[in-house]
């Protein structure tokens, strides 16, 4: 167990400790946070590869006390070192993927390039590899009964996640905050695309009972027609409906209960930085106008603990990475928050 009896939870954070300026180690933390700087099928602005280095660094200047979970980080949390060889397998597939996208957005047909033909599958088989890898490394953590987050990277990232969680437990379900569904089947010809992680982990992972969708503000017709016939499995809280609700009167914590109504008793936080207001993430990979502050999603991470249900995990992903430090502060404090509920929900 970490002991912290002679740490100074008031002192100036040690650029030596582990984030949030703890003296944690893979051993000793309760709670493991899998480092994962991979972004391939990132479809607009790219960044977000490099955002757990930043967030870590970042990390630092978050003050330890939180009101709503003052002892939480006492558990100990350790965030896993960025793997050098994933991180440039990630650069140079992102770079065959840019070049794909570029051939086929001009209309050129597939067949007639046998080099992108090559591409297309060497991004795939990434894919692949990525989810195997995260499978392994969380599978590894969860066994040796450590609770596990997960920080990217692009959305794509938290698949071999889900994965491992679904061996866990027999039913769980997904809040996603996000403004996309990511509900596209092999977005852009990539199987395993930061938009469709959803697709992908309805059509593979039967343990996820439901995901509600919360914040989702930009979508294709074929995502909405999933949502119409996921019979119920897809569960939306558009962010235009939540806003015209409160137009009309409704206040956001009688939202918050129906969402969290919506939920299954475990749950897993999938939390794409996306879901905000683009002024508090301004270099994610596809911002969209529209979205919350960072204090309507906390309350209801602590809603969620409130009535009962148990957090089982959670993902942070898409915080880009800008020529200031305000992208990773953000992501600082949503992941602070997310360590917090998770250990304290377990």
């Amino acid at each position: 167990m970490l002991d912290l009896k002679n740490f100074d939870q008031n002192a100036v954070s040690n650029p030596e400790n582990n984030v949030f300026g703890l003296p944690s180690t893979e051993e000793n933390a309760d709670l493991i946070v899998i480092s994962v700087p991979w972004e391939v099928t990132v479809s607009y602005g790219s960044g977000t590869a490099k955002a757990p280095e930043a967030i870590c660094r970042a990390s630092l200047q978050v003050d330890l006390y939180d009101p709503q979970f003052p002892d939480a980080w006492k558990r100990g949390f350790y965030l896993t070192p960025t793997d050098k060889q994933l991180q440039l397998k990630s650069a140079y597939l992102r770079r065959e993927a840019e070049l794909y996208i570029d051939y086929i957005s001009r209309g050129e047909e597939l067949k007639a390039n046998q080099f992108m033909c090559k591409s297309i599958r060497e991004v795939n088989e990434g894919g692949e590899y990525l989810n195997n890898w995260v499978y392994q490394q969380a599978k590894t953590h969860l066994k040796n009964k450590k609770l596990v987050g997960l920080l990217g990277g692009d959305h794509s990232t938290p698949f071999g996640l889900y994965k491992a969680l679904a061996e866990q437990h027999d039913e769980y379900g997904i809040l996603q905050i996000d403004a996309h569904c990511d509900l596209k089947k092999a977005y852009e010809g990539f199987k395993y695309s930061h938009a469709s992680i959803m697709y992908n982990a309805l059509n593979e992972i039967p343990q996820i009972k439901t995901i509600t969708q919360v914040g989702v503000r930009d979508m294709s017709q074929d995502e909405w027609e999933y949502i119409q016939n996921s019979n119920g499995r897809v569960i939306p809280y558009f962010d235009q409906d939540i806003k015209e609700r409160q137009f009309g009167g409704d206040t956001f914590r009688e939202i918050a209960a129906e969402i969290i109504d919506s939920l299954p008793q475990k749950v897993h936080i999938s939390f794409d930085i996306d879901g905000l207001d683009p002024k508090l993430c301004p270099n994610t990979g596809t911002p969209v106008p529209g979205g919350f502050e960072l204090d309507r999603m906390f309350y209801l991470f602590h809603e969620i603990l409130k009535s009962g249900r148990k957090v089982i995990g959670f993902d942070l992903v898409e915080v880009g990475v800008g020529d200031t430090e305000w992208n990773a502060n953000v992501g600082a404090r949503a992941l602070f928050k997310l360590c917090n509920a998770l250990t304290t929900s377990n």
